[in-house]
């Protein structure tokens, strides 16, 4: 796949966005590895989509500014809707808890991330799968973010996904 001229080797497939957003590769440039995220356009009943690629430049600033542990964003691809990001490497949390490893102290972090988010008045998906575990740390590896609403946020949301909760065993099961 190429970013602005510049070829990278795809390795794997890492995920494709719930709908909104694209696929997400690991890649190569024969030296260091990255991710790709490819932009899609499929349909999704759910949400109503402006410029995608704007909205992930958007979404990476506006988290930047918050203070989030995010990927950096390395290259933008406007024409081709290609982004390049930082390789963060490790066991996202949705691992973790498949596998009885997940640690309390991985929710206590994602809650001293929340008095952040809820500061600037905003969520982000905090589904488990994008949460990256690297030295003890967890980084958020999607940029989608929204403005705060509290149906959404991790309390009343994404809490019932970072354990073993029937939610996550259901998805578990419609995922396999």
């Amino acid at each position: 796949m190429v970013v602005n001229d510049k070829g990278y080797s795809v390795i794997k497939l890492l995920g494709k966005g719930k709908g909104k957003g694209g696929y997400s590769y690991l890649v190569d440039n024969g030296v260091k590895k990255y991710v790709l995220k490819q932009i899609h356009h499929e349909p999704c009943n759910y949400y109503q989509f402006g410029n995608k690629i704007e909205a992930e430049i958007r979404d990476y600033e506006r988290l930047k500014a918050i203070g989030l542990k995010i990927p950096a964003m390395i290259d933008v691809d406007i024409d081709n809707e290609r982004i390049l990001k930082e390789f963060i490497e490790g066991d996202t949390i949705y691992e973790l808890v498949l596998q009885d490893r997940m640690k309390y102290a991985y929710v206590e972090q994602l809650k001293d991330m929340c008095v952040l988010l809820y500061a600037a008045h905003t969520n982000i998906d905090y589904f488990p799968t994008n949460f990256v575990v690297q030295n003890e740390e967890i980084y958020y590896v999607d940029f989608e973010c929204n403005d705060y609403m509290e149906e959404w946020n991790f309390e009343n949301w994404g809490m019932k996904y970072w354990s073993k909760t029937p939610e996550f065993l259901q998805y578990v099961k419609e995922h396999l």
